[in-house]
């Protein structure tokens, strides 16, 4: 008697099917499991049994082999308690064997029958409409599994009798409706509101850029000039999440088992760190290489504070995936690549007391506390910041102003803003891929150069000259220079221009502070 079924394994969010065999054949009784499981997948057999046990059904005396392929990948997780189960199920012949082949099956069980909750259910949703088949997952999943889409067949079990009588045809169950995709619940003021700041208008224009362009952004300044206030704040100023976005998110979290109770991540992810996280927590990795801090905040920010105490093996380990959008984590059994498409806010003070260049405050140590102090960011990581913002202490008239005279503008005001240049930018690219794209064998291809970065050639002459000049000043490299169109394009996009002009490459390369005790 053999049965066979398919379930998934799990490579970061990529998805590997599993194939299920069960036999059982003459001989004394075992229940042996082969083809590289862990721990959990091993003692799935002492789940499995009880759980027969509590339905009145008891193992057969005979040999069981279960064999999980291929067999060189390492299977890990609860998920495959349902799936072996069913096999040996289809082996007694309880049910029609060719059923359970039109289906990915995952699912962890409680010693009573009950289908418990595993991680990694959307992403195996995903691969099994890819691969036209049905889904069999826990009920207490069904939220997350029905975002892959309206055409996939989802059976979403409480326990293993409703699952038996549905493949009997004695009690069908019934498919969960997909509800429309709602952006969020989330307001802007959920982070705290911009109007809750206090002067400070530079920064507060420089983080509206940054909302439109999604640029890495470096605060330099005192205690208490409002760094860490106005990171926060970014938040409510972000364009919404689309319905792709949402659904790379909630991929990841699924496989890291921090999903919302509503199955889906609506609003973009904020994430903090203390300065005493280790490296793995920030990059991913442990046992089964989980997504570290980087990835959970894939299309969202990630905030560091106090950017020069975090060690300096993980401030470099944020270099390659700044550049490509993706980490890859890498251990002696495994390879993972994981989303990693963040926008980074970090905040420091200029030296360790926080106060240099503030004469009457500032330690008997400067400029040598402030030069060692800042030296312990390198150039690389320092040039893949787009804005280098210095935050000044505010001053008191400033902080005792009355909002009748000046209402400070709110969060919802400038997402409009934001949301408008971020349309602006999309309409702008569009054209000039219809009218660049060029033909091959009767239909456009992809190559149409992005206007996302400007390329200084297309710059006119008075401010290619102008670039020149401040290139040459400052002596950016070359990834300096294309982090300074890249905001100069953003800078273009809020004043609706289609091309860039000299007023926006002087604002943005204003953006661009030097720390002065490296310079």
């Amino acid at each position: 008697m053999l049965s066979k079924l398919a379930t998934v394994a799990f490579k970061g969010v990529d998805t590997q099917e599993v194939s299920v065999e069960v036999q059982i054949s003459p001989g004394l009784p075992s229940f042996t499991i082969v083809g590289l499981p862990d721990k959990a997948v091993a003692e799935s057999k002492e789940r499995i049994r009880a759980s027969f046990s509590h339905l009145a059904l008891a193992l057969p005396q005979r040999r069981i082999t279960v064999n999980l392929a291929p067999a060189d990948v390492l299977k890990e997780g609860a998920h495959y308690d349902l799936p072996i189960a069913l096999g040996i199920m289809g082996a007694l012949n309880i049910f029609d064997n060719e059923q359970l082949q039109e289906y990915i099956i995952l699912g962890g069980l409680g010693l009573d029958g009950l289908i418990a909750p595993v991680i990694g259910v959307l992403p195996a949703a995903i691969y099994a409409q890819a691969t036209s088949r049905s889904l069999v997952c826990p009920a207490l999943n069904r939220n997350e599994a029905i975002w892959a889409g309206q055409s996939l067949q989802i059976l979403a079990a409480p326990d293993l009798i409703a699952l038996l009588n549905h493949f009997k045809g004695e009690q069908l169950l019934s498919q969960p409706e997909v509800p429309a995709f709602v952006t969020t619940d989330f307001t802007p003021t959920d982070y705290g509101d911009m109007s809750d700041i206090k002067g400070q208008q530079t920064l507060k224009r420089a983080m509206e850029i940054a909302a439109v362009g999604r640029h890495n952004v470096l605060m330099v300044g005192p205690p208490g000039a409002g760094k860490s206030m106005i990171s926060q704040r970014l938040m409510g100023i972000l364009p919404p999440l689309s319905p792709l976005e949402s659904i790379e998110i909630t991929m990841i979290y699924s496989i890291a088992g921090m999903l919302p109770e509503k199955g889906l991540v609506v609003e973009r992810p904020f994430r903090s760190q203390h300065h005493s996280a280790s490296l793995i927590s920030i990059v991913g990795g442990g046992i089964r290489a989980k997504p570290g801090e980087i990835s959970l905040a894939h299309n969202g920010v990630l905030f560091l504070d106090e950017l020069p105490e975090f060690s300096r093996a993980t401030l470099e380990a944020l270099r390659q995936p700044l550049e490509s959008g993706n980490i890859t984590v890498t251990r002696a059994n495994q390879h993972v690549t994981y989303p990693a498409k963040i926008q980074l806010v970090a905040a420091m003070n200029p030296c360790r007391c926080g106060f240099y260049g503030t004469a009457q405050r500032e330690c008997s140590r400067a400029p040598k506390c402030a030069f060692e102090y800042q030296s312990k960011l390198s150039g690389p990581l320092l040039d893949r910041f787009d804005l280098i913002l210095y935050v000044p202490q505010l001053p008191l008239d400033d902080l005792m102003a009355s909002e009748s005279k000046a209402p400070a503008e709110k969060s919802e005001t400038i997402q409009k803003r934001v949301c408008e240049a971020v349309a602006f930018g999309q309409v702008c690219e569009a054209k000039i891929k219809e009218k660049t794209g060029a033909t091959i064998g009767g239909g456009k291809t992809d190559a149409a150069p992005s206007r996302s970065v400007t390329k200084i050639e297309n710059l006119d002459e008075k401010s290619q000259r102008f670039f020149r000049q401040i290139a040459e000043k400052r002596q950016l490299s070359a990834r300096g220079c294309y982090r300074v169109m890249k905001v100069s394009r953003t800078i273009a996009d809020l004043a609706k221009s289609e091309d860039v002009l000299q007023e926006h490459i002087y604002e943005a390369i204003n953006y661009r502070y030097v720390l002065d005790a490296r310079s």
